[in-house]
């Protein structure tokens, strides 16, 4: 009964809220780069990027680069290759290589769709966490960073039995609990696969003793996720076109309250990509990937600018000072430096 009425509440939400268009609402400032281009739609937004900031290529012809994360301790962003069933390691100095093979699945028996690793994250020791696509769980990577192999501890494979559809990005918060989203990208058939054993696209919490709880079962295709400074705001992601928006939960204990539609909008013409991995600074800033690039949200839900990008983008991650924003747009690694102090 809660979920249907979580279910209808978000409904009425969309209904009421419209779809912001802030190019109608403010003077766009565009500045062309080597890739793409920078517009802002708020004054305030030159406190966090700089319209002539340069988007630059450090890495190309990936097969749909995914999930990055920087690990400060070796100096390196790692990244998945989902349709290569790869990950791969840039460390400033050199192009990718790659770092981790197989990443997302790893039967020797032939699999359609989407078999590698998804998203990306490092535990509160340094680990590496993935969501794999193909195995439909998440991990732990086993062995060192210095000389990965795949070997994996898993950390969540099923929910009440029933094994996951292909768990797609993470996010932990300082207590060591894991957030993660379960949509259906990596079914071959999607939602209507023969191998699908859970009805519904869920959100759900991993505790650290290995309880999985699930928050939510009424978004249709969750993906990206991230947290709050506070860690008491959650951001979800919905890449689902007909409803491409992103929501925010607070986080109550071991359930979500106060669902809402943080922001909600419409595609023009030519534009790629849908609402997929966020990450969120350190004054609370939203940078979203969505329609045509890269959304950079206030922590009110106001758009104040967008990294415009020719191919569909799906993610993004910070260097450890927050001055690098990296982010994989398709067959591209793109790095833009920030103007946040």
């Amino acid at each position: 009964m809660k979920k249907i009425l979580f279910l209808v509440s978000l409904y009425y939400l969309a209904a009421g809220c419209g779809c912001n268009t802030p190019q109608e609402k403010a003077k766009v400032v565009v500045k062309d780069s080597a890739i793409g281009k920078i517009e802002l739609y708020d004054s305030s937004a030159a406190n966090i990027i700089d319209s002539n900031a340069v988007i630059e290529v450090i890495g190309r012809n990936y097969k749909w680069s995914e999930g990055p994360v920087w690990v400060a301790a070796k100096k390196m962003l790692l990244f998945s290759a989902v349709l290569e069933n790869k990950i791969y390691k840039w460390d400033g100095r050199d192009s990718p290589a790659v770092y981790l093979s197989p990443s997302g699945y790893t039967d020797t028996a032939y699999r359609d769709g989407e078999n590698g690793s998804n998203g990306l994250a490092l535990d509160k020791d340094g680990n590496l966490l993935l969501c794999q696509s193909g195995n439909r769980q998440v991990v732990r990577l086993n062995s060192s960073l210095e000389i990965p192999k795949p070997e994996f501890t898993v950390l969540a494979a099923n929910y009440k039995g029933k094994k996951f559809n292909s768990p797609n990005d993470l996010v932990f918060d300082k207590q060591g609990n894991l957030f993660f989203t379960d949509p259906p990208y990596g079914l071959l058939k999607n939602v209507t696969d023969s191998s699908k054993q859970i009805p519904f696209q869920g959100v759900y919490k991993v505790k650290p003793d290995g309880t999985v709880i699930l928050l939510v079962d009424s978004l249709t295709r969750p993906n990206g996720i991230a947290l709050s400074p506070d860690q008491q705001t959650l951001y979800v992601a919905n890449s689902d076109k007909p409803v491409a928006r992103w929501y925010s939960f607070h986080i109550a204990g071991d359930s979500l309250t106060d669902a809402k539609i943080f922001f909600s909008t419409n595609y023009a013409e030519g534009e790629k990509g849908s609402p997929d991995g966020l990450r969120v600074d350190k004054n609370g800033n939203l940078f979203a990937t969505g329609p045509g690039g890269i959304w950079i949200f206030n922590p009110g839900g106001k758009a104040l600018g967008r990294i415009k990008l020719p191919e569909a983008t799906a993610n993004c991650a910070f260097s450890a000072d927050g001055k690098t924003l990296f982010v994989t747009s398709d067959m591209y690694l793109l790095r833009v430096t920030l103007a946040t102090k």
